[in-house]
């Protein structure tokens, strides 16, 4: 919202909750339609939600349309690792109902398909849980990558968040944990963009 105002952009903030809807259109505290909407509510939530079914939402222009939950599930990293078996960027991936999973042996990370902010991950090492998070998500099923760790920096572990638009490269972040699983709490760590 803030960068929409600094742009000289009309914003109005409303929670959730709040928003109306006239049987066609999702409505503003005004009862003003909703054109378009930056929303921070995940689709995986809006498709359960029983407005999540509404007509209302092929007039709403969304700035993170629903498409992108396809290319944001941890699904996508197994069907991305199936397409370019040892791609250097990717790190071996499958399905936990995939018989190939075992192929990792017993050294994987197990993530929920809708997961976020390390939300019900679970780090395995032999016969050793390295970590796990709880959370509400699973029910929509699991993946298993490949255990990797992350460098170790005085007790923070950082990981970098990348943003590619066709084949460029357009941003990056990087967060750091004190948790071997990259959780909401995790620190933006200040850098150098160029």
């Amino acid at each position: 919202r803030d960068t929409a105002v600094q742009a000289g952009l009309a914003t109005e903030r409303i929670a959730i909750e709040d928003i109306g809807w006239n049987g066609s259109e999702f409505l503003d505290l005004d009862n003003q339609p909703i054109r378009a909407l930056f929303k921070l509510y995940p689709w995986e939530w809006v498709f359960e939600d029983a407005f999540g079914q509404s007509p209302a939402l092929r007039r709403l222009r969304c700035v993170e349309p629903a498409w992108k939950c396809l290319l944001s599930n941890k699904g996508m990293l197994a069907l991305l690792w199936e397409m370019a078996p040892g791609h250097p960027n990717l790190l071996p991936t499958y399905f936990e109902t995939d018989p190939a999973r075992f192929s990792l042996g017993s050294r994987f990370a197990k993530k929920p398909i809708w997961s976020r902010e390390g939300a019900n991950v679970l780090l395995v090492d032999g016969e050793s849980v390295l970590a796990s998070t709880g959370g509400d998500y699973g029910k929509e099923g699991h993946v298993r990558q490949q255990l990797v760790r992350l460098p170790d920096f005085d007790g923070n572990y950082p990981v970098i968040g990348s943003w590619l638009v066709g084949a460029w490269a357009c941003g990056m972040g990087i967060r750091e944990d004190r948790s071997r699983i990259t959780g909401n709490g995790a620190r933006f760590v200040p850098h150098v963009i160029l």
